[in-house]
C-alpha cells in the first residue's frame, strides 16, 4: 500500500527558527521573519505539490490566519495540491459548514480535507463566545458531524439535539467529492466521536509502541460502529545527507530556545485540558535533557511549540527507516512540517521520498501526468514518399 504525505502551511508565520504558538499559547516573535503572506505561503504550497505532498494542513487558533479564507486564496494560485482545512464545529452552523464545503470543492475543483479541531482549551474557546467544557464540546462536534455528513449525502434535515438545533436543512448544491474528515483526539471523550466520524484518525507523534496502543484503541471502536479508519500522524522533520548534518541543526534549533521563553511556554501549556498536548509535554517533561525519546524521534519543538512537538532526525535514509516503523504499527498518511517550511519541503522531498519511492511505499500523486512523453521523430514529406 502507497504511503500519503502531507504537509504543512504555516499560517502564523515562518522563520529559519521554530515558530511557536498554538493551544492557548501565542506565535513566538519568529513568526515575524517570514510573514504568512499568500505569496510565501503559495511559494511552499508549490513546492510540496511539485516535489509530491497530496495536501497541506492549516491550523486554527487566534494565533494564526484563518485557514478557510487563506487556503482559498491559496488555491487559486495552485494546481493540484488539496488543503487538509482544520476548523472548529461550534462556531458556525452545521448548515453553513455543510455548505461552505460544498463551495469550496466547486471553486478548488474539489482540493477540500477537513480537519475537525474539537477544542482542548476551554479560555480559548471563551473568546469565541463558546462556553462548553471539554466534554461537552466532543458532545456537539458529535451532533455537528452527524448532521453535516447527511447533507453532503443530499439529506434534508431536522435535528433536536442537545447542542444543535436545525430544521429542515438541504443543501442545494452538493460537494463532489465529499470531503474526508481527518479527527485527532486522545480523551476518553474524543475515541467514539473519532471512530463514527473519521475517515482518517490523527495522532501526534508519539514514539511507535504508543501509536500503536492509540491505533488499536481506535480500531477496536470503529469496528463497534461497523467502520474501519485510516490513521495518519502529525510530525516534523530534519532530515540531512547525513545524520550528522541533521542533528547539528536540531542543535542549532535547540540553541535559539532562550530559557524564559521555554519557561513561559511550558507553563501555559502546562494548563492545556488536552489529553494530547499532556502527552507531548510528558515526552520531554519541560527539560533540554534526553529530548531523543526514540531512536531519531526528537521532542525539542514542543519546548517552545503547542501542539506536534517531536520531529523525525537523520539522515535520508534513516528518516525513511523510521516512517517504515510507523508503517508497520498501521500509519498510512503522515502530516509533516519543519523550519523554514519552504526549504525543508525540498529537503524531504528529494531526499526522503526518492528512497520510499524505491522501496515500492510511495509513488508521485501525479506520476502518470509527470511520465516523460513520447516524442515521434520529424519526419519530413520529401522522406515518407
Amino acid at each position: 500500500m502507497s504511503l500519503t504525505f502531507h504537509w504543512f502551511l504555516p499560517t502564523n508565520g515562518d522563520s529559519r527558527h521554530v515558530v511557536g504558538g498554538g493551544h492557548g499559547t501565542p506565535a513566538t516573535s519568529a513568526g515575524g521573519d517570514r510573514p504568512p503572506t499568500v505569496g510565501y505561503l503559495t511559494q511552499i504550497a508549490r513546492a510540496a505539490e511539485q516535489v509530491g505532498f497530496v495536501a497541506a494542513l492549516t491550523p486554527t487558533g487566534a494565533w494564526c490566519e484563518d485557514a478557510w479564507l487563506t487556503t482559498a486564496m491559496i488555491s487559486q494560485h495552485t494546481e493540484h495540491l488539496k488543503f487538509l482545512v482544520a476548523f472548529r464545529p461550534g462556531f458556525v452552523s452545521p448548515t453553513l459548514a455543510a455548505q461552505m464545503a460544498s463551495t469550496y470543492q466547486r471553486q478548488s475543483g474539489g482540493r477540500l480535507l477537513l480537519n475537525v479541531v474539537t477544542g482542548g482549551e476551554s479560555h480559548e474557546q471563551r473568546a469565541y463566545g463558546d462556553r462548553l467544557d471539554k466534554d461537552g464540546r466532543y458532545a456537539r462536534t458529535d451532533e455537528f458531524l452527524s448532521i453535516v455528513r447527511a447533507l453532503w449525502t443530499g439529506e434534508t434535515v431536522d435535528h433536536q439535539g442537545e447542542h444543535l438545533q436545525v430544521e429542515q436543512a438541504v443543501l442545494h448544491r452538493l460537494p463532489d467529492p465529499i470531503p474526508e474528515v481527518y479527527f485527532g483526539g486522545s480523551s476518553q471523550a474524543a475515541g467514539p466521536v473519532a471512530a463514527r466520524h473519521s475517515d482518517v484518525y490523527l495522532t501526534w507523534g508519539e514514539p511507535p509502541a504508543q501509536v500503536a496502543e492509540k491505533i488499536g484503541w481506535i480500531r477496536r471502536l470503529a469496528a463497534a460502529e461497523g467502520r474501519s479508519v485510516r490513521f495518519g500522524i502529525r510530525l516534523h522533520v530534519i532530515t540531512r545527507d547525513t545524520s550528522a548534518n541533521a542533528w547539528a541543526e536540531a542543535q542549532r534549533l535547540l540553541a535559539g530556545f532562550d530559557t524564559a521563553t521555554v519557561q513561559a511556554v511550558q507553563q501555559g501549556l502546562g494548563k492545556s485540558e488536552s489529553e494530547g498536548q499532556k502527552r507531548m509535554l510528558a515526552l520531554h517533561g519541560g527539560t533540554r535533557d534526553s529530548l531523543e525519546i526514540h531512536p531519531g524521534l526528537w521532542a525539542g519543538i514542543g519546548l517552545v511549540r503547542g501542539g506536534a512537538g517531536t520531529a523525525l532526525v537523520g539522515s535520508h535514509a534513516e528518516v525513511a527507516g523510521l516512517i517504515k516503523e510507523y508503517q508497520a504499527v498501521g500509519i498510512q498518511e503522515f502530516v509533516l512540517s519543519g523550519y523554514p517550511h519552504l526549504e525543508e519541503a525540498y529537503w524531504f522531498g528529494e531526499g526522503v521520498l526518492p528512497l520510499l519511492a524505491a522501496d515500492g511505499l510511495w509513488s508521485h500523486p501525479r506520476a502518470a501526468a509527470r511520465a516523460t512523453p513520447t516524442v515521434t521523430p520529424f519526419t519530413s514529406p520529401a522522406a515518407a514518399s
